[in-house]
């Protein structure tokens, strides 16, 4: 009997890096494929300034993320197939210490409203009422740092 094992590595990068066209193809497929986000509203300035980050499972890209300067962590998107495999939260994790070397003193994103409980998980507070943006349901949430 064989076990096979499976690698969990997070990548570093931004817009100039090699493997910056898979962050774009797991967005593409996430959000304006599967959720309809309207492309215009997908691409921004925002990605030229943030760090990236890039979740691969036995170099397969599975997830990725995008964490700004003012802490603010947002585009967290894991492919379909990759989902329920604990992904998700190892990226989230990966990202609130990206905001902890930032030195803000909190993480901020926007979540879907359905993924609520599990940003929760990892400590962070609803702090808005429910809003819509590109047409789905989000709230504000945040993580206090210091």
């Amino acid at each position: 009997m064989s076990v096979q094992r499976t690698r969990l590595m997070i990548h570093t990068l931004d817009t100039r890096h090699p493997l910056w066209p898979a962050c774009r193809m797991i967005r593409l497929h996430v959000f304006i494929e599967e959720q309809k986000v309207p492309v215009e509203l997908e691409w921004d300035s925002a990605d030229e300034t943030a760090m990236h980050l890039l979740a691969s499972v036995d170099d397969q890209p599975a997830a990725c993320a995008r964490v700004l300067p003012d802490g603010h962590i947002g585009r967290m998107a894991v492919l379909p197939e990759w989902r329920g495999r604990g992904i998700g939260m190892a990226l989230l994790l990966q990202a609130i210490q990206v905001c902890r070397q930032l030195e803000v003193t909190h993480a901020r994103l926007s979540a879907q409203t359905h993924a609520i409980a599990f940003y929760q998980q990892a400590g962070f507070d609803i702090c808005s009422e429910p809003y819509s943006d590109a047409n789905i349901l989000h709230v504000d949430m945040q993580l206090e740092l210091v």
